[in-house]
């Protein structure tokens, strides 16, 4: 949780007073490699600017799978029993005594970071790169699935009476695909290659049509994922291979499938292959776009990227983003439902196959509890 808490030994539920009403919390505790525990969770008091949710769906991420099979993603190492999960919607219960925006009741899509407000990149508007960040489930800060939260009311963002709680969860990797389009200026003009067809480039993909982009081709290893692409929007998908000796054939098979030039890929895979892919494909004047963490260094051919005068870019999470994705979930210019693909409730049992079901791979795209 962004507000802190700590396990409970006991096998009961831990109990928090607040405004003499005690409360019951659980959540699910990442113990160990491959395990998690649903155990006693005691929240923190509620201050004047925050709201007590309790949450109804919370969505599993690549880097959630990461700390479940490595504990770590990329240099973020969990050191200790946390509470995991980042993807969060619910109802508000209670609000501090300076939260005017919110009412019991309210539904709530919650942006999982905390920034200082004080630092250098945060009065410059860029609070993503906070460097005193505290990010739901990113150690050694407790994530979300829980049945309760605590957090700051100006991060929590009311859902309009069309958007499902469900959705509202799904803003948090909307803003991924989001802030990836505003960082590479992508419009009306602007041809997208989308290398890799997971749930990010998926989000990306959804992106980039909602900013207009008049030509968007997805790559990808697997044929599903390709055809979700496809059924999603993309005008042409194509079929590529792991073998790093491929790119230059792959990249042909790319532009012929753009049938004009690449004005900016992303690569929501991020491996050496695929950014490979991506810088050839580009052109001149270009812009590529790093999404994805598949790995936690790369080499490569940036000499003829840089020639070519190709600029390379790359995001961390998000800033600014939830007004956005709630008004493009509400318009209906954004569709993310059929990206949640596998539910599961908030049992020991259940969460253990979530987890499985996710980092299985598959036909899995977004697994998603209902708590």
């Amino acid at each position: 949780m962004g507000k802190g808490g700590k396990p409970d030994g006991g096998d009961g539920f831990e109990e928090a007073s607040r405004d003499g009403c005690e409360r019951e919390n659980m959540a699910a505790w990442l113990l160990g490699v491959n395990t998690l525990k649903i155990q006693p969770f005691k929240l923190p008091n509620l201050g004047p600017r925050d709201v007590l949710v309790r949450l109804k769906a919370v969505g599993i991420c690549g880097s959630d799978v990461h700390h479940f099979k490595n504990m770590r993603c990329a240099d973020f190492v969990v050191k200790e029993p946390m509470v995991i999960g980042h993807e969060c919607a619910g109802f508000v219960e209670e609000v501090g005594s300076e939260v005017k925006h919110l009412v019991p009741g309210d539904r709530v899509a919650l942006e999982p970071g905390i920034n200082c407000k004080r630092c250098e990149l945060c009065k410059q508007g860029r609070y993503n790169l906070c460097p005193k960040m505290k990010f739901f489930g990113s150690p050694p800060t407790h994530g979300c699935l829980a049945n309760q939260v605590v957090h700051p009311g100006d991060l929590c963002f009311k859902l309009p009476n069309n958007v499902s709680l469900e959705e509202g969860a799904m803003c948090e990797p909307l803003s991924v695909g989001v802030h990836a389009c505003r960082r590479a200026n992508v419009g009306p003009e602007t041809n997208v290659l989308v290398m890799g067809a997971g749930p990010i480039g998926l989000v990306t993909l959804l992106a980039a049509r909602a900013f207009e982009a008049p030509r968007i081709v997805v790559a990808d290893v697997n044929d599903h994922r390709l055809s979700v692409a496809k059924a999603l929007g993309a005008h042409e998908i194509v079929k590529v291979s792991t073998n790093i000796e491929e790119i230059a054939e792959e990249v042909a098979k790319i532009k012929e499938a753009m049938g004009t030039r690449v004005d900016v890929s992303f690569d929501c895979a991020g491996f050496n292959k695929t950014m490979a892919t991506a810088l050839s494909a580009t052109g001149s004047g270009g812009k590529v776009c790093l999404v994805g963490m598949g790995q936690r260094e790369l080499t490569l051919p940036l000499t003829s990227a840089a020639a070519r005068e190709v600029d390379v870019i790359g995001i961390f999470r998000y800033k600014n983003t939830w007004p956005l994705c709630l008004e493009l979930l509400g318009s209906g210019k954004v569709d993310v439902k059929p990206l949640i693909t596998h539910r599961f409730g908030f049992s020991q049992k259940e969460v253990e196959k979530a987890f499985e079901t996710s980092a299985g791979g598959g036909n899995a795209i977004k697994v998603m509890f209902n708590l």
